[in-house]
C-alpha cells in the first residue's frame, strides 16, 4: 500500500512471534461520502469518523462475516452515534446532536447515560444477535477496549483519530496463547502503539506504520481491503413505506407539509413526493410498481 493522500483500505496483520493480531484503517474519500451535505461541527465529526474507523476494524477481524452496526445512545447533547458496516466493508454512519458539540465537553457529559448496542445480522443467523453494554471510558477507544475485553474475554488496544478529511485507526488484540510465546510481549506492543500520534494516523499508510511500530517483530501482513461508501436511493423500498402507512397517514402529512419528505439518515438520502406521486404510492397494490 503506497502513502497516497487518497486511501480506503483496512490491512490486517499477525504479529506471528507474539500472538497478538491487529488492523489499521485508513478511510479518505469514503469519509468524504459519510459527511456529504451534512453541517457536523468538528467535534461531532472527529466522533462518528472515530466511530466508523472501529466498526470498519472490528467488521474486518469478525469469525463469521456479516452485517455490524454499532449503535451509541445517550440523553445528553450526543444523542446518537450509529455506524453499519457490511462483510465487504461497505460503510455507512450518522450523529444526532442537540446543537454545536464543545470540544472541551467531557465524552460522557455529552453522552449522558449512554449505552453501546452491537447488532450482527448472518446470513446463517435466524435472527440478528444483539449485545447491550455500558458507554464505559473516556474516549471512544477506551470505550471499545473495554467492550472487547469483556466480548472477546481478549485484551485489546484502540487508537482512534478522525478530521474533515480523514478517519483512520489502528488496533492490536492479545490471543489466547501470547503469554506462552513472550510473557513481556502484549506490554512492548502496546507501548509502541501508544506512540502514535494522531497527526501520523491520518497521514501515514498502514505499510509505513507497521515497518516504523514493529521493525523489530516478525509481522504477516495479509491483503489490504477496500472500504467504501456505495448505498444508491432505493425509491421502491420508500414507496412501500408509504404504501405501508395507507391513504389516511399520507393525507395527513399532505395536509401539514405539503409534500412528502422521508429521510434515510444513515444512508443520507432525501426522497421528496409531490402530493400526486405520494397518493399514487399509498394506494398502489402492486409492490413491483415503478
Amino acid at each position: 500500500m503506497s502513502n497516497n493522500v487518497q486511501s480506503n483500505h483496512v490491512q490486517r496483520f499477525l504479529l506471528e512471534e507474539l500472538d497478538i493480531r491487529g488492523a489499521v484503517v485508513r478511510i479518505t474519500n469514503t469519509w468524504s461520502l459519510i459527511q456529504a451535505q451534512r453541517d457536523y461541527d468538528a467535534t461531532t465529526r472527529s466522533l462518528l469518523g472515530q466511530m466508523c474507523a472501529i466498526a470498519t476494524l472490528i467488521a474486518a477481524n469478525l469469525k463469521q462475516p456479516g452485517r455490524l452496526t454499532f449503535q451509541l445512545r445517550g440523553h445528553g447533547a450526543l444523542s446518537l452515534l450509529v455506524v453499519d458496516c457490511t462483510q465487504a466493508l461497505n460503510l455507512r454512519g450518522y450523529a444526532q446532536t442537540e446543537g454545536r458539540l464543545d470540544a472541551a465537553t467531557p465524552l460522557q457529559e455529552l453522552l449522558g447515560d449512554g449505552r453501546l448496542m452491537l447488532t450482527l445480522d448472518a446470513d446463517s443467523m435466524r435472527q440478528p444477535y444483539q449485545s447491550f453494554v455500558p458507554a464505559e471510558g473516556d474516549s471512544l477507544s477506551e470505550m471499545f477496549e473495554n467492550y472487547l475485553a469483556q466480548s472477546e474475554q481478549q485484551p485489546a488496544h484502540l487508537i482512534l483519530a478522525a478530521d474533515e478529511n480523514t478517519a483512520a485507526g489502528f488496533f492490536v488484540q492479545k490471543l489466547p496463547g501470547a503469554d506462552t510465546r513472550d510473557e513481556d510481549g502484549w506490554a512492548r506492543i502496546e507501548q509502541l502503539v501508544n506512540t502514535l500520534s494522531a497527526q501520523e494516523l491520518l497521514g501515514t499508510s498502514a505499510e509505513t506504520l507497521l515497518t516504523r511500530l514493529f521493525h523489530e517483530e516478525t509481522v504477516r501482513v495479509f491483503a489490504p481491503r477496500e472500504v467504501t461508501h456505495d448505498f444508491p436511493p432505493d425509491w421502491e423500498k420508500v414507496r412501500n413505506v408509504l404504501r405501508s402507512l395507507g391513504t389516511d397517514e399520507v393525507e395527513r402529512m399532505l395536509g401539514e407539509h405539503g409534500e412528502v419528505v422521508i429521510r434515510d439518515d444513515l444512508s443520507n438520502h432525501t426522497y421528496r413526493f409531490t402530493p400526486d406521486e405520494a397518493r399514487a404510492a399509498a394506494s398502489s397494490s402492486d409492490p413491483t410498481r415503478h
